[in-house]
């Protein structure tokens, strides 16, 4: 796999010198387009308006990286776990490219010193890292092939900050496990939308789950599906501190 190891002639004639050395930092290499990769840290909030007045941002570089990643990440799982069920490669799948965990990922790499948002929502748009991070596979994906980025995501990535034995033993997902519970102990379960904050991309929900019409845990996210997980993780702690009390000394 051959790398940029050297910057390019246009890299001492730039004004983005600071983004290519951050990328070199981070992933090794000195891109060929750094538009792209300029653009993959373009939060929406923050959008620069062409001429024919459309806002430009990182979110179709979002979508295509979001697609590459899930494409590389099953291939790994599948070479890796010859003998597991579609259902296993799934979870597993989720545990990588969950937004949760890829904004973990992105603070760990520093990226979020190299977001461009709305100078008033610094703290508001909680899901911007992992957005970038799957921006910025995008734009690696166009400057560089499929080959490479795949090549980027297993050795520098995957191998250095996934503990794969741990994934596997984690628990993942709570709302799962919540049905799956509720069916055994035959429980009424309802996840309901209970209230939404905010509007436009500030927009959050709120989730309530009621066992048997008894409110049980709330959860709040900028999706129902995330707000449907913590308040599912709430509930299924709860459960788990019900059947095992502590001890009192």
């Amino acid at each position: 796999m051959r790398f940029h190891l050297f910057a390019p002639v246009r890299y001492y004639f730039s004004r983005e010198k600071p983004l290519y050395q951050a990328i070199k930092n981070i992933f090794g290499f000195y891109p060929r387009n750094i538009f792209l990769y300029r653009l993959a840290f373009l939060h929406k909030s923050a959008g620069e308006e062409s001429l024919r007045g459309i806002k430009i941002n990182n979110e179709r570089l979002e979508f295509l990286g979001d697609a590459i990643l899930d494409a590389i990440t099953a291939d790994f799982l599948f070479k890796t776990f010859p003998t597991k069920d579609e259902g296993f490669l799934t979870e597993m799948r989720s545990k990588i490219v969950s937004r949760v965990q890829l904004n973990k990922l992105s603070q760990k790499l520093g990226l979020e010193k190299l977001i461009h948002l709305d100078s008033s929502s610094n703290n508001i748009y909680r899901s911007s890292q992992g957005d970038a991070f799957e921006a910025l596979i995008g734009a690696m994906y166009l400057d560089r092939g499929y080959r490479f980025t795949r090549h980027i995501l297993l050795e520098r990535i995957i191998k250095h900050y996934f503990d794969i034995n741990e994934l596997v033993n984690q628990e993942w997902n709570f709302k799962s496990r919540m049905i799956e519970w509720a069916q055994k102990e035959k429980k009424q379960l309802t996840f309901s939308v209970i209230e939404e904050t905010g509007s436009g991309y500030k927009k959050q929900y709120i989730i309530e789950i009621l066992v048997d019409n008894i409110p049980l845990s709330r959860g709040q996210d900028f999706s129902i599906k995330g707000a449907e997980q913590n308040a599912a993780e709430k509930a299924w702690n709860k459960l788990s501190e019900q059947a095992n009390p502590k001890s009192e000394v």
